[in-house]
């Protein structure tokens, strides 16, 4: 009998994870791979405790993370070494390693992603199999709905256990970690605000709505809003949440795609949506704005990027988040998104990057989630999802305290003439 969330669980079907006849046969170089993790950790590093019991440091060249990895099984070190993130992952459902804190250990990985190289990617028949899997789930019109259901889907229900009451899925703003999620929350999107300059009487289109506070928010500054969204869920959420603000009036929300809108507005608004589109939709995403922006207005726009020294491996090599949570997504190269913005007639402007607020946003949605489960509110859901989620909140809070991918705020202003 398959249970809430069981696709996310089971979606490396189709994904290299690094076991096999063809894997095992690596395992011989497994004392070599060591030695080479050992040169390529200048930052930090991980003390290993090998299946035999024996104890090695890897790295340690100069100050930075500590990280405790134990290996039960060498398959491990294979399945990273062939699989990279994906079958790193793999391992750690199956018990072949552990750690006391596995979130210093992506840290540990992401401080010194630059030195490792292809070290933690995959390689071979591996990338392969991983690449046609991950271009099977291209976000184009047809397949797009799917991939955004496949995550944001899950439930109101389950989204609610564990996020503030607020709703807002992606990085708050602290002024301090005595903050109150829902306060930095508010701070973030009020911050994305103030960039629009927002009149009374003006429209806004939100781009990837979520479940409708920057809508509201905004709308409390006296602007229409128009917010689009492929998440049943989420539009059910929003529209109930802005009716229960009394600001139907000046909301709607729309079960509709970017790259079929053609108005013209005010302002445009858009939090971490660009990285569920896919590098191929770039274009159209940007195109989306200038189409629909007067001459003269402005964007603000908040995102995740990969480091560009680090991008064009990360984008031949899918990856864990791609595998199992984020179907069809990939994080932004900076230098070349802004360059086709500025193509498109769209400046590029007040870059306010903030990684370490995601990584205290990811910490404390970890501990809400804990205690979501703690108090059964989501009983639906099997311990293999829980586990997955877990992992999900832990990787991608290493991933920005190690600073190869950040969280960012600009502004976009489409030109006049």
């Amino acid at each position: 009998m398959s249970t809430r969330g069981e696709h996310l669980v089971r979606a490396d079907r189709g994904f290299a994870t690094g076991g096999g006849i063809l894997a095992r046969l690596t395992a011989p170089a497994i004392s070599k791979m060591l030695e080479e993790i050992d040169r390529r950790l200048p930052r930090g590093g991980i003390e290993v405790v090998l299946p035999d019991g024996d104890k090695r440091r890897l790295g340690f060249h100069a100050d930075g993370p500590h990280a405790v990895v134990r290996l039960s099984s060498w398959l491990a070190v294979v399945r990273l070494a062939t699989s990279g993130s994906v079958g790193w992952y793999k391992a750690w459902t199956l018990g072949e390693w552990s750690s006391p804190d596995p979130v210093t250990v992506f840290e540990t990985f992401s401080a010194n992603a630059i030195e490792l190289g292809e070290l933690g990617r995959a390689k071979g028949p591996f990338r392969w199999v991983n690449a046609l899997a991950h271009r099977l789930r291209d976000n184009a019109p047809r397949k797009a709905r799917k991939n955004i259901a496949a995550h944001y889907d899950l439930g109101n229900d389950f989204y609610s256990a564990w996020l503030d009451e607020t709703m807002t899925y992606s990085s708050a703003r602290f002024a301090s970690r005595e903050e109150t999620l829902e306060e930095a929350q508010l701070r973030k999107i009020n911050t994305l605000l103030d960039r629009l300059d927002l009149k009374p009487g003006q429209r806004l289109l939100e781009i990837g709505c979520g479940w409708g506070t920057l809508a509201i928010e905004a709308a409390k500054r006296d602007v229409s809003v128009i917010g689009l969204t492929l998440s049943t869920e989420q539009k059910a959420w929003a529209d109930r949440k802005i009716a229960d603000a009394g600001l139907s009036d000046r909301v709607e929300i729309r079960l509709a795609d970017y790259r079929d809108t053609a108005e013209q507005f005010d302002a445009v608004a858009s939090v971490e949506m660009v990285e569920a589109v896919g590098r191929r939709w770039w274009g159209a995403y940007l195109d989306c704005i200038a189409r629909n922006l007067r001459p003269g207005g402005r964007a603000a726009l908040q995102f995740i990027s990969m480091d560009h020294r680090l991008f064009a491996r990360y984008a031949r090599n899918p990856d864990f988040i791609q595998t199992y949570i984020f179907p069809g997504g990939l994080l932004l190269d900076e230098p070349e998104f802004a360059l086709l913005a500025r193509d498109r007639g769209l400046s590029w402007e007040r870059r306010d990057g903030f990684g370490e607020d995601y990584s205290e946003t990811l910490k404390r949605w970890r501990e809400r989630y804990n205690q979501a489960v703690a108090r059964g509110s989501l009983k639906d859901f099997a311990e293999p999802f829980h586990n997955l989620w877990r992992y999900y909140l832990m990787y991608c809070e290493g991933g920005f305290r190690g600073g190869a991918i950040d969280v960012a705020q600009v502004t976009v202003v489409r030109e006049i003439g």
